[in-house]
């Protein structure tokens, strides 16, 4: 209670309420411009945070990311082309309504869910996590390491069919988690005797890299053509809105525990709740013929799980210290940047810090409805303007956010470097995701593997004797074989001879 107290008080000072409003601000803006992703916001939103307290950095990521991923539905419905990832699911079906009318309905629907589904997981989220954090304080490094490594595989197998190229991507990313001082020797790993690199590859300046500039080339490049704008009124966004949230509420419901359980999955995102919950929305529907043509049911179902697998994420995040995507991924980099270790002992040590974080997730959602509906009417006139004039503000204000972090040319160098590569890995179908978890995860499964084999004098048998090292293991290395054994199966399928007519 005395820590719950303390996090009020902090959430309730100027500065956080005001970096709270202005994050929200800054992260409709970024999921309005299609393409703008909300990981891109986070990433620009971390040199700020370099400057601020805990708690108000933290509250500005949360209320950025929330907000972002409802804009991304704006221009998703009004233009067909999806704001963020997370909207790409049904951003045909809300264009397709839009374009016979339909348009101030849709985006009432988004708006409303998206509330509501943030909500809904931050609930769960309250109620998980503190359960979680009691059982993972039993865990020792055998149990983490395998976590980790189950981390992970998630990640490489969530990014789609291309699973080498996901592997890659993740294995990049433990190559660059490993430059710098060795953990267990402190002896200098691929730092070229360069000392700006013996405390690693700078965090801040990689990711601004990997996310904003490969945005910028490629808009640049290929700025497109922006469709015409649906008429939308205003007035009539939230007409109706009370039956439909009552017809709706199992639907609500059932998308929004979807996505908060793939949210948790590490490695699972925004987008993929989204799809899951799409297509669940489809198979369960009673009349499929007009869910295609005019419903509203898959809608609600997607909005409802993209916004609640935001509130997921922080499950692992906060507990183990896993990210569930690439935003909390950033979150974790920015808690340790705060000497705030996530973790079960975050709920000893740092108790306020983990309320406040929930105390913003209920502020961010509740925000999103006035400000969304002030998005929304200011929508169609931002959307006219030609995106590729934003690209070079973007990229000044990149390169004083890498230059920030130490002051130092070094990481503006380290931000190019890593947007060209990024640039170059998604030009040719490579994620840039799994990339970036390696380099957070990288780090934690090397000390907890070294720890373990400190413990065990290199006996590597012992990673199965307790009872959950062994379940965790058997299930990481499931995620391993499955594939394997699905591609190898189909091989063997398609070179069978088929069988003659009788």
């Amino acid at each position: 209670m005395d820590a719950l107290l303390r996090a009020i008080v902090l959430v309730a000072e100027p500065q956080v309420l005001l970096t709270i409003l202005a994050s929200s601000i800054f992260g409709l803006m970024v999921g309005c411009i299609p393409g703008l992703t909300a990981t891109m916001a986070t990433a620009l939103l971390v040199p700020f945070a370099m400057f601020l307290d805990p708690v108000s950095a933290i509250a500005s990521i949360v209320a950025a990311t929330a907000m972002a991923i409802f804009a991304g539905d704006i221009p998703g419905t009004l233009l067909r082309l999806p704001g963020t990832p997370a909207s790409a699911a049904y951003v045909h079906h809300s264009y397709r309504l839009a374009m016979s009318g339909r348009a101030g309905e849709v985006l009432g629907l988004n708006l409303v869910f998206s509330a509501l589904g943030g909500l809904l997981g931050t609930v769960v989220l309250v109620a998980a996590a503190p359960t979680l954090a009691d059982y993972a304080l039993s865990l020792s490094s055998f149990e983490f390491f395998w976590l980790s490594m189950l981390g992970l595989s998630c990640a490489v197998f969530l990014v789609g069919d291309n699973v080498p190229k996901g592997a890659a991507a993740l294995l990049l990313g433990l190559l660059l988690a490993t430059v710098g001082r060795d953990y267990s020797t402190a002896f200098p790993r691929f730092t070229f005797d360069d000392p700006e690199l013996l405390d690693g590859i700078p965090f801040v300046s990689a990711l601004i890299g990997f996310f904003a500039v490969p945005e910028i080339i490629r808009t640049l490049r290929d700025p497109g053509v922006l469709g015409a704008v649906p008429v939308v009124q205003a007035s009539r966004i939230f007409q109706g809105m009370g039956r439909a949230i009552l017809r709706w509420r199992w639907n609500f419901l059932r998308s929004g525990l979807v996505g908060t359980f793939v949210g948790a999955l590490p490695g699972g995102g925004a987008d993929t709740a989204a799809w899951a919950a799409y297509g669940m929305s489809r198979r369960l529907s009673r009349d499929p013929e007009a869910w295609d043509k005019e419903g509203i049911e898959g809608i609600v179902d997607a909005t409802s799980a993209n916004n609640a697998s935001l509130s997921g994420a922080w499950i692992p995040a906060l507990v183990f210290a896993i990210p569930g995507d690439t935003i909390t991924a950033i979150a974790i980099g920015v808690l340790y940047l705060k000497n705030v270790t996530p973790g079960p002992s975050i709920f000893l040590e740092n108790a306020h810090v983990l309320y406040a974080v929930f105390i913003t997730f209920f502020i961010a959602n509740l925000l999103m409805i006035p400000l969304g509906w002030l998005a929304i009417r200011a929508a169609v006139p931002l959307l006219k303007v030609p995106r590729q004039m934003l690209m070079a503000p973007l990229l000044l204000f990149a390169c004083l956010g890498a230059f920030a972090v130490d002051n130092s040319l070094f990481g503006i160098g380290t931000m190019l470097a890593c947007g060209l590569l990024g640039y170059w890995m998604e030009e040719n179908g490579i994620p840039v995701g799994p990339a970036v978890l390696g380099m957070v995860m990288g780090r934690l499964v090397e000390e907890n593997l070294m720890t373990s084999l400190i413990k065990v004098q290199g006996d590597l048998t012992r990673f199965f004797d307790r009872p959950v090292a062994t379940a965790l293991a058997a299930f990481t290395l499931l995620v391993w074989v499955w594939p394997l054994a699905r591609s190898l199966r189909r091989h063997l399928a398609r070179r069978a001879p088929a069988t003659p007519p009788a």
